[in-house]
């Protein structure tokens, strides 16, 4: 059963229930107030009847005679509800006597049959008298403790009968009738209600059938629970949308990064497994089928190969290193910070960049502007990040020249690397600091594996910093990296 029919079935059903015990309480209360009216008229006039009975009721011989009935009532011939009929039933003498009225309508009211009955019987009672419904009053007659006739005192009660039956089927129909109306509007309304939820559905079914995480469920009701639920169903598509492109960015930088990372150790392991075949042959040769070839000549090769293998080891162990650089940053594990002096570190930096391997002149800028400026971080990591960039701008300045100085601005410092090498076209910046792309796409033009800017770009983004690319082709490059400082001294 859907939501819609179980929503309508329950209020329907607590409807009916508070339907039916609205009914019965209106019924009762109706019921209580139109036949206790009766009641009191009957239990006020059955006194002042008995009384005046009482005053003429005459005993021969051990039995009682009952005078006439015309005890002032008002009667009619008719059958009448503001008329009270009076019987008097004499069990001495078996004798019912009735007033006028109940002789014209040829009615008498049932007694008990012996005195006994009659004094257990004293009260109000409702009978029916050939179709007709009277409430009586009936009190037993006594002389010297004996019951000796029985008075009853009826009135006519059709037209409440006919009150409460009308009261019924109004009650019973107009129920029935409203039950009906508000399963149908309550369907309606549910089904009104609900529609926002299969908008959902549908949404739902579509992402799953097209898998287009793009897909938003489109709602224009009033911000009630249903359309908070949309809005958080939406919200929660557009951050699966998100995670799941960043899931897939990922995974394809993964791949690239493996393709990347083959290719890169492919080719040192290819050389040194070349050099190492090489020397097993040489050494393994005998003498005389090495024809020119001296002790001297194979001792030459021999380093040269060694010399190779060394190199590649080296190569190697450098991208092994960087790869464990990234893979700490990939698990988003940090490094301890402290505060830092800026212009000793710089100048280290300086002096000891112009002992790399480098074919460019090395110019330095004056770095007196940093005296007394600090920020929170890691030298180590400080250092490694700055000669990252200058190592860089030397392997791509072939001839020309690569700067490094300082700038203040807006409490920020920028350390700046420029360089008149080769460049880089404009459309290549958003990637340099990709993992393993290089901008000479043979990767050959120049030495390296492509990491190096990807850890500078980590340290600098742990640092809280960014860099700023300023590039043209054939023109150089100029590498700015903005550092946030604080500019007190730290306490010793």
């Amino acid at each position: 059963m859907s939501i819609r029919w179980r929503l309508t079935a329950w209020y329907s059903s607590i409807l009916a229930i508070v339907l039916v015990i609205f009914g019965l309480a209106i019924y009762g209360l109706v019921y209580y107030y139109t036949y206790n009216e009766v009641k009191s008229q009957l239990m006020t006039q059955a006194p002042r009847i008995n009384k005046q009975l009482s005053l003429s009721l005459t005993i021969k011989g051990g039995l009682f005679e009952v005078p006439n009935l015309d005890l002032g009532l008002k009667q009619g011939r008719g059958i009448d509800d503001s008329q009270l009929y009076v019987q008097i039933y004499n069990y001495t003498s078996g004798v019912t006597k009735t007033t006028q009225n109940m002789k014209d309508l040829n009615i008498t009211f049932p007694v008990p049959a012996t005195g006994e009955g009659a004094a257990q019987s004293e009260g109000v009672r409702r009978v029916s008298v050939d179709g007709d419904t009277f409430m009586i009053y009936q009190q037993p007659i006594k002389a010297a403790d004996l019951v000796v006739g029985m008075l009853q005192v009826g009135q006519f009660t059709g037209s409440q009968d006919r009150l409460m039956n009308r009261l019924q089927s109004v009650l019973v129909y107009g129920s029935l009738f409203a039950l009906l109306a508000a399963a149908t509007s309550g369907l309606f309304l549910a089904r009104k209600s609900m529609k926002p939820l299969v908008k959902v559905i549908e949404g739902a079914n579509q992402i799953q059938s097209s898998n287009d995480l793009s897909v938003r469920i489109e709602y224009d009701g009033p911000a009630d629970e249903i359309g908070q639920l949309i809005g958080t169903v939406n919200k929660m598509l557009g951050r699966t949308e998100a995670f799941y492109k960043e899931l897939e960015d990922a995974y394809g930088a993964q791949r690239r990064f493996v393709a990347d990372a083959s290719h890169e150790l492919r080719t040192p392991l290819t050389t040194i497994r070349g050099n190492v075949d090489f020397l097993v042959k040489m050494w393994t040769t005998e003498p005389g089928e090495r024809p020119n070839m001296d002790e001297a000549m194979i001792r030459e090769l021999s380093m040269e190969a060694l010399n190779d293998m060394a190199d590649e080891g080296q190569r190697m162990s450098r991208l092994v290193s960087d790869m464990l650089s990234l893979a700490r940053a990939d698990t988003g594990k940090t490094f301890d910070k402290n505060p830092v002096a800026l212009e000793p570190l710089v100048n280290e930096v300086a002096r000891r960049a112009q002992f790399l391997e480098r074919t460019a002149e090395w110019n330095v800028g004056d770095f007196s502007l940093l005296n007394g400026i600090y920020m929170e971080g890691s030298k180590d990591y400080l250092q490694q990040m700055l000669f990252i960039f200058i190592d860089n701008a030397f392997k791509y300045t072939p001839e020309g020249t690569v700067r490094f100085d300082a700038i203040v601005y807006q409490g920020q410092v920028g350390l700046r690397i420029s360089d008149t090498g080769i460049g880089m076209d404009k459309s290549q910046v958003p990637f340099i600091f990709d993992r393993f792309y290089r901008a000479d796409e043979s990767r050959g033009v120049t030495e390296g594996i492509g990491l190096g800017l990807s850890i500078a770009k980590w340290i600098i983004d742990e640092h809280h910093g960014s860099v700023e690319v300023v590039t043209r082709q054939g023109e150089g490059t100029t590498f700015i990296i903005w550092l946030p400082v604080s500019f007190s001294a730290p306490l010793e």
